[in-house]
């Protein structure tokens, strides 16, 4: 049997841990520096990671060796605008930017395309690369399509492109999301792109424009592998479902302790469990009543277990961020870590957590290889 590794990005740092050696914390890559993203490519067992240096900018960095080097690759990078080019301004009246501000999220491609990798950025380019981040591509289609100036920033000042799910069975069929622009479909392999998405709703915009597909602050997209037109998403509104790969949603919303949240997952091999971390919206972005709890359905939504057996509270006040929740292949094992450097481990999917630490740096992501 594989070994179960699990990878975390945190603001100061990447660690590692497995099932194997009982979660035992080992020395972190990068330490001291911020990693928004990580991955361990399927097909070429390369591991990338993406480092966010502030005023030193982005940077890119591979790992052919299992972790035990690393080589600088060149980051994603938006080619030169022309000055007489009409700058793309949001609906807040705010210039989005062509340069690269933070590589958000990091997906292998489809089995049958060797090295291919996505990278979805803030603010709002998708990238790809056929060489395994030798070099990359913006996605032109997509960054010039002119819908793309309804797009604005959720929890960022600028929006961002942070799911990436490539159809298990077609590798041109490509689905992202985007806070917040709502959900993209391209059947070409990026060549063209249409705005889906029927039946989300955004109350936090004038009512006339809340049910335009292209202005939905979603969370967190991810869909079912073995049944790839179940999909489930946390939106800033609520939990929503969707049974034709993202076309058409039904909203999940009559949840406790909250049908708000930012990460979801789906059971590899069951499309009606998914889990969900709920919190307190807008004004607080805290866990409710201060306890850290899961939440999680195996009908569909029809009804949701409110899981906390060794989760912290009261007076915890954990926020899990949208990449900060994962799943392992066998669908019994998650993992999930904290703003506050919290990290814990399931494996009975969710039913009780055991603590790994509490003084991890902020975490930003988690992706069990």
């Amino acid at each position: 049997m594989a070994e179960t590794k699990l990878r975390i990005a945190t603001r100061k740092g990447l660690f590692h841990t497995s099932r194997e050696n009982g979660w035992e914390l080992g020395a972190a890559d990068f330490l001291g520096d911020n990693c928004s993203a990580v991955l361990h490519h399927p097909v070429s067992g390369a591991i990338f990671v993406a480092l966010d240096h502030g005023h030193f900018g982005v940077k890119l960095h591979r790992s052919r060796d299992g972790g035990k080097s690393y080589e600088e690759i060149p980051a994603p990078a938006y080619p030169p605008t022309d000055v007489n080019t009409e700058p793309w301004v949001d609906i807040m009246g705010r210039t989005i930017p062509d340069s690269l501000q933070l590589i958000w999220s990091l997906e292998a491609g489809h089995a049958d395309q060797d090295e291919r990798l996505w990278a979805g950025t803030i603010p709002g380019g998708l990238f790809r690369s056929d060489d395994g981040g030798d070099s990359w591509q913006l996605v032109e289609s997509l960054w010039n399509d002119p819908l793309r100036r309804k797009w604005f920033g959720g929890g960022m000042d600028f929006p961002g492109i942070h799911s990436i799910l490539v159809h298990p069975d077609n590798p041109e069929d490509i689905v992202i999301a985007v806070s917040c622009g709502g959900i993209w479909h391209s059947t070409d392999d990026g060549a063209s792109w249409s705005n889906i998405g029927e039946g989300m709703n955004a109350p936090y915009t004038p009512p006339e424009i809340a049910s335009d597909p292209g202005i939905q602050d979603v969370h967190r997209l991810v869909r079912c592998p073995s049944t790839p037109e179940r999909m489930w998403l946390q939106h800033h509104a609520g939990i929503y479902r969707s049974d034709n790969a993202g076309f058409n949603w039904q909203i999940i919303n009559d949840v406790q302790p909250s049908s708000f949240g930012f990460a979801a997952v789906v059971h590899p091999q069951q499309p009606d469990t998914a889990w969900f971390v709920p919190e307190i919206k807008d004004e607080h972005r805290i866990p409710a009543d201060g306890k850290v709890v899961v939440n999680r359905t195996d009908d569909g939504g029809a009804t949701f277990n409110t899981l906390d057996q060794g989760l912290p509270g009261p007076n915890a006040y954990d926020l899990v961020f949208r990449h900060a929740l994962d799943v392992d292949q066998s669908g019994d094992v998650l993992a999930m870590g904290s703003t506050t450097g919290s990290l814990w481990v399931s494996e009975d999917g969710g039913k009780s957590w055991e603590t790994i630490s509490n003084h991890l740096p902020p975490i930003y992501a988690l992706r069990f290889d």
